[in-house]
């Protein structure tokens, strides 16, 4: 069962299927999935960050929109069903390597950690990746390492989410 579902507004059938069909086709947990867009956006397609432009189910950036051959105006317009499609296509490179929520969070947020020690400094206090997501630091020592990340990524969310990341660390 997909958890999160509820939160999606629109095509929420259609939606789930996609999801589903999309986290098949790379080869990683679809609850995985819904877990990075529920932190990204909360499942909000049109959601933009006032900071960065960012945009859409996983926040594209600007550059990566035009990298994937769109815009974010573009996908601000899309259904959350069409804008799928960009997500797969933006993940697609990441395929084997996001064998964990992390790697599949990494992969959106900052690919270049994926695989990297949990100590890993992705950003210090003064950059503008530090600036654009101050709340990552979970301990607020002036840097975001994995670490901070994997602490934020299962914080805060929805009890079904929660559950569902306890029992899989559970099963091992």
């Amino acid at each position: 069962m997909l958890i999160l579902l509820s939160y999606v507004k629109e095509n929420q059938a259609a939606f789930g299927a996609k999801v589903s069909q999309v986290a098949s086709s790379l080869g990683i947990d679809p609850n995985e999935l819904m877990i990075v867009m529920y932190k990204e956006s909360k499942l909000n397609h049109r959601a933009v960050n006032s900071k960065s432009g960012a945009t859409g189910l996983i926040q594209f950036m600007p550059s990566t929109a035009r990298s994937l051959g769109t815009t974010t105006e573009a996908l601000a317009a899309m259904s959350n069903v069409e804008q799928l499609d960009y997500v797969e296509r933006y993940l697609r490179p990441y395929k084997a390597k996001m064998s964990r929520l992390i790697y599949v969070y990494l992969a959106v947020f900052y690919p270049a950690a994926i695989g990297k020690a949990s100590n890993y400094v992705i950003a210090k206090s003064g950059s503008t990746i530090y600036n654009q997501n101050a709340g990552l630091d979970i301990n607020r020592n002036g840097v975001i390492t994995i670490s901070d990340i994997e602490g934020w990524l299962i914080s805060k969310l929805p009890k079904e989410a929660q559950n569902y990341e306890s029992k899989k660390k559970a099963i091992g």
